[in-house]
């Protein structure tokens, strides 16, 4: 099943969709200015060993402490991070403030391993799942037939369930999946972070020596309804905040977008390194 690129439409219209579906397609939300220096930016954060140091400074923090340099610093990636459209349109799919929670970037080789069927909510304290968390997943060269692709499960989000209950399925066809296959560069998904989705490796396969198509540029930034203190992913999480702050990131314009008072202290619950395997949408 291929998806149907929503337009703009009007804001209740958007709403609507992201309601019922737990996802919005917006082809083409980052400008190709921004796309290209992005896309620079991926190269450098993956060739220089920077996201190789900022998984370490997440497996072993005790030792790593903060990593060097973290995305947001990057000019583009902290540009992304705070793009208006996408903020305001954020902010009209909630109704309600919210703040940053993480973000990620990665270039995905067409060799990588699938990513089974899971959900990224993370929990707060009072357990409200009425508080929505989404994730803006940007995908700087678009999506077509070289690359894999995402696959979504509409309505999902609305299931009170653990992440990796579909694990067990891998990257399996499921009733009622839509694929998203097909995008123009500089396109964004925007999910509720309790959708399942998986990214479904290319069918078929080619031999390494006839070719292995283009590389799979992500980043993608995540944000959590105000109300309750989330569970941050990333122990050096009051660093990344300050730096935000210290940056101006938000331009005076979202003053809950960095207060670190949305947050619980880090609590080191997961195996190591789950956090950022699970990462790459």
């Amino acid at each position: 099943m291929q998806p149907l690129l929503e337009d703009r439409g009007t804001v209740a219209a958007q709403r609507q969709q992201f309601t019922q579906s737990g996802y919005l397609v917006i082809p083409g939300l980052v400008p190709p200015p921004l796309v290209e220096r992005l896309t620079a930016e991926v190269d450098h954060w993956v060739d220089d060993g920077l996201r190789a140091r900022s998984i370490a400074c997440c497996t072993d923090p005790a030792r790593q402490g903060p990593p060097p340099v973290m995305e947001l610093e990057l000019p583009a990636h902290g540009e992304l991070l705070t793009h208006q459209p996408l903020l305001e349109l954020t902010a009209e799919l909630l109704g309600a403030p919210f703040v940053f929670h993480h973000l990620h970037s990665d270039r995905h080789s067409a060799r990588l391993p699938g990513k089974p069927w899971h959900h990224d909510r993370e929990p707060n304290t009072r357990g409200d799942l009425s508080l929505t968390m989404v994730h803006a997943l940007h995908y700087l060269g678009g999506l077509d037939d070289t690359m894999d692709s995402l696959v979504v499960l509409p309505g999902s989000q609305r299931e009170a369930a653990e992440k990796s209950v579909r694990a067990r399925l891998d990257t399996a066809e499921l009733p009622g999946e839509v694929i998203v296959g097909r995008l123009p560069a500089g396109s964004t998904v925007l999910i509720n972070s309790a959708l399942f989705h998986a990214r479904r490796p290319r069918r078929p396969r080619r031999p390494a020596a006839t070719g292995a198509g283009k590389p799979r540029y992500f980043v993608d930034a995540s944000y959590c309804q105000t109300g309750a203190q989330w569970w941050p992913v990333k122990p050096y999480w009051r660093h990344m905040l300050t730096r935000a702050r210290e940056l101006g990131l938000d331009g005076g314009r979202w003053p809950e977008l960095f207060a670190e008072r949305h947050f619980t202290e880090y609590a080191d619950l997961r195996s190591p390194g789950e956090d950022l395997r699970r990462l790459a949408a």
